[in-house]
């Protein structure tokens, strides 16, 4: 223990936002490393040439790091460990942040339908999963109870295949190996998966159980009937547990896979290892969902006749993907818009409420005049999407389109909070008039509070 406190770093010269990006960009990287794991175990499964199993697998490269860097921590988990620590000497919570990725590919989406063997990760949905899984698993924002009453050990193996014809989501769950004993040295194995952030039971799906193994066989595949749209939105929660007859089931352990990130022209099982359930706070997510829109100006007389007589911001609200919702599950939901520094009920609009769904298509356009393009400079198109739960109302979540720039008309107005994709988005339509510029962006929960 020693040892490491001599080996951290000094890192009290960055912000908690700072550090917060660190976490996130060090999760992906452990979650490539992970992956590559697998990836090494199905060589060494099926390739016979130690000397191409060398190459193939990187083992030449290790051992050549090995030799020049001896006994030193690599410095991704030296930094890793370093803000860890930190962190819960403090409070332990970590502040919102919108989780912006360096690495922006273009805001500009297609609306044809992708194949899953292409689906990228941009910048937004890396941020979305890093939200999930940084300080712990999705799945725990749904759930109660004690998970850990025994050490989680052991790995699943499984594979994913999407059937476009079908419109399916194939879960072929294999086997487990060297799961954790439950009750005197035995465990009555079975596997449950979720396709969050729908929790409820329609989402839940069980492999049987096997009887007095550490080593089940399953080989049992779970199908999931989802658009194919919806896969970049999704999250795989595989769980192991104990059946026990009398009592509470007991948690062996869990794998999360965010499916915008999966590989899917990898169609062989792979092994992944179980991880515990680490909580963490709603108040630590930073999106609750992506929304997808399209937004257009149209200048003043630049249709023809002197129409349109003033300048026409026209905002078309497709669908949101994704919703989380505090307890999980299908929700009612609806979009209200403003366009700021008007934030009078004269500027609000909204749409219909798209009841029980946590990916509600709204298909509704709402059209502002009265602008000059000058006005766009100093003005903000700021979309809330609401979860309605009976009479009551609450924000999830929403986005501010604008230049970004802190003030408007020579006044500091707390609104005006773009990220960089978002000004991204208002920058491209003050240069493009006339023309839709389309967008997915991340519904972000630290939005600034403002007067109304």
């Amino acid at each position: 223990m020693a040892r490491e406190e001599d080996d951290s770093l000094d890192l009290t010269h960055l912000t908690e936002e700072e550090q917060a990006t660190i976490l996130e960009v060090l999760q992906r990287d452990l979650d490539l490393r992970r992956r590559d794991e697998g990836r090494v175990r199905t060589l060494q499964q099926t390739e016979s040439d130690p000397a191409r199993l060398r190459s193939l697998s990187g083992a030449w490269f290790s051992e050549e790091r090995s030799k020049r860097f001896r006994n030193r921590r690599l410095s991704c988990d030296l930094v890793h460990a370093t803000i860890c620590h930190r962190r819960t000497r403090g409070k332990g919570q970590m502040s919102n942040s919108d989780g912006h990725n360096g690495d922006t590919e273009s805001f500009s989406s297609s609306v044809t339908e992708p194949d899953p063997t292409s689906l990228k990760t941009s910048s937004s949905i890396s941020s979305l999963h890093s939200s999930y899984t940084l300080s712990g698993s999705m799945m725990s924002l749904f759930s109660t109870g004690e998970f850990d009453a025994v050490e989680v050990s052991g790995r699943i193996q499984f594979s994913l295949l999407y059937d476009t014809h079908k419109e399916e989501l194939l879960v072929r769950v294999l086997r487990c190996e060297d799961l954790a004993t439950a009750r005197k040295n035995r465990s009555d194995p079975y596997v449950k998966t979720y396709l969050l952030p729908d929790k409820s039971s329609h989402s839940k799906k069980k492999t049987s159980v096997k009887k007095k193994t550490l080593n089940p066989v399953y080989d049992q595949t779970l199908r999931y009937k989802v658009h194919i749209r919806e896969l970049r939105s999704r999250t795989l929660n595989l769980s192991v547990w104990h059946a026990e007859a009398l009592g509470r089931n007991v948690f062996l352990g869990e794998v999360e896979v965010v499916l915008a990130l999966w590989d899917w022209t990898t169609t062989q099982p792979m092994w992944h290892d179980l991880q515990p359930r680490v909580h963490i706070s709603p108040d630590s997510i930073s999106s609750r969902g992506m929304i997808s829109l399209s937004i257009k100006f149209i200048p003043e007389g630049s249709e023809g006749a002197g129409l349109p007589l003033t300048g026409e911001l026209h905002i078309w609200l497709r669908e949101a993907q994704g919703l989380l919702s505090s307890k999980g599950g299908a929700v009612d939901s609806f979009v209200k818009s403003y366009i700021l520094p008007d934030a009078s009920r004269q500027s609000g609009q909204k749409t219909r409420v798209v009841k029980r769904s946590i990916n509600p298509a709204y298909n509704h356009t709402m059209v502002y005049d009265g602008f000059h393009t000058s006005d766009l400079r100093e003005a903000c198109a700021e979309l809330t999407v609401w979860q309605r739960d009976g009479l009551k109302t609450h924000i999830l979540g929403g986005i501010r389109l604008s230049p970004g720039t802190g003030q408007s008309y020579g006044e500091a107005v707390s609104w005006m909070d773009s990220t960089e994709d978002e000004i991204a988005v208002w920058t491209s339509m003050i240069k493009n008039p006339n023309h839709w510029i389309e967008t997915t962006l991340p519904i972000r929960t630290n939005i600034t509070h403002r007067s109304e």
